[in-house]
């Protein structure tokens, strides 16, 4: 397992973190915590969660239930310290299944010191490392929306100085570490980082946006904030919600998958969809591979050799993707969805720092301390 520096952060998360979404509903409490075992037994230190999840399907009646099912292994494993937990806290809802805190929450103080109250005694803890804005209280173009036509705020849009004065006060407490936004635009983040420096309040660690062959929207603006603000990428749906495995091609929807059992996943239903998937299938592969049907992780482009990825998340809904070889971790290569051949001519995410490397399985480094 490799480890990267958050941010401006001494934290150091696993190049690998443990996505959970389907946890409570897809997965049983059994099954959550038989994936952080096997993850921590790998290296994997890094845990991400939201108070929104599980969203395989979107549910009121379940939201929350992933926490819980972390918060009892805590409890059972009293393996706290050995973890950098993340979580998020939801911005106003964008469909009536979704409510929270009596369906008003936005990203104000009230909202923000409820959700993580909320949030922590669920997960039985008294601290979360890093606690994130789920998306943004204005309107933006995000999962998987493109382009920003008009401005559209609403009168009760939230100032972001408000929100982060309020997460100011969550650090100053002791409940939150550090703080990073998801699903964020090149502007949300310039104005966090500009009323840090200019207002005094803490700086964003972060930012977890979708990042895979299907969408390179963070390329576009956010990679340079990334880079030269040291602002992470949190990668997530490295496989484009199973999209890049080719299980969905020619229209196919398998029993019980994310497209089966959550309809709202339709976001990589896009023109070069068949062309990606046919890349990832069908390169050599140098891994040993235990099943047609598993995510091929290893013939991914190196998304995660990219100078500002910092993790990339990955869950299996199946325990056999976890065991068998399809999870990152069983493959004991660091999370690596990418490693194009040397060979590779027609792979168009390929520059010249990327290319076939040895896996390596070193010994976990002692656990962090997190306090």
């Amino acid at each position: 397992m490799q480890y990267r520096t958050l941010g401006r952060t001494d934290i150091k998360v696993s190049l690998i973190c443990l996505g959970t979404m389907t946890w409570g509903s897809q997965n049983s409490e059994a099954e959550a915590h038989a994936q952080l075992d096997y993850a921590i037994a790998q290296g994997v230190t890094f845990i991400d969660t939201a108070e929104a999840y599980p969203v395989t399907p979107v549910s009121r009646e379940t939201q929350g239930r992933t926490e819980e099912y972390i918060g009892s292994w805590i409890a059972k494993r009293g393996k706290r310290d050995d973890i950098i937990l993340a979580t998020k806290v939801a911005g106003p809802s964008r469909e009536p299944v979704r409510q929270f805190r009596g369906g008003n929450n936005r990203l104000d103080r009230r909202n923000i010191e409820q959700a993580i109250d909320d949030s922590l005694q669920r997960l039985r803890t008294d601290y979360v490392d890093l606690y994130q804005l789920h998306w943004p209280d204005r309107p933006v173009p995000s999962f998987g929306a493109r382009g920003l036509a008009q401005i559209a705020d609403a009168p009760e849009v939230v100032p972001i100085e408000e929100t982060l004065d309020a997460l100011a006060g969550l650090i100053k407490s002791g409940k939150v570490r550090h703080i990073g936004v998801s699903n964020e635009t090149p502007w949300g983040v310039s104005e966090y980082l500009r009323l840090a420096r200019d207002q005094g309040l803490p700086r964003i660690a972060s930012i977890q946006n979708a990042y895979n062959l299907l969408n390179r929207t963070f390329e576009i603006g956010l990679s340079e904030f990334a880079l030269r603000e040291d602002v992470g990428l949190l990668a997530y749906s490295p496989l484009a919600g199973g999209n890049l495995t080719g299980k969905y091609l020619g229209g196919v929807i398998p029993p019980g998958s994310r497209r089966d059992v959550a309809k709202q996943f339709v976001r990589y239903d896009l023109p070069g969809q068949a062309t990606a998937s046919a890349l990832c299938r069908h390169r050599p592969c140098p891994w040993p591979r235990s099943g047609a049907d598993g995510a091929r992780l290893c013939e991914q482009p190196r998304l995660r050799d990219r100078e500002h990825h910092r993790s990339d998340f990955h869950g299996a809904a199946e325990g056999r993707h976890r065991q068998r070889g399809h999870h990152p971790a069983a493959r004991g290569h660091c999370g690596d969805r990418s490693g194009a051949s040397r060979g590779s001519r027609s792979l168009p995410m390929r520059d010249s720092r990327w290319g076939f490397k040895a896996p390596v399985r070193p010994s976990p480094p002692p656990a962090f301390r997190a306090r």
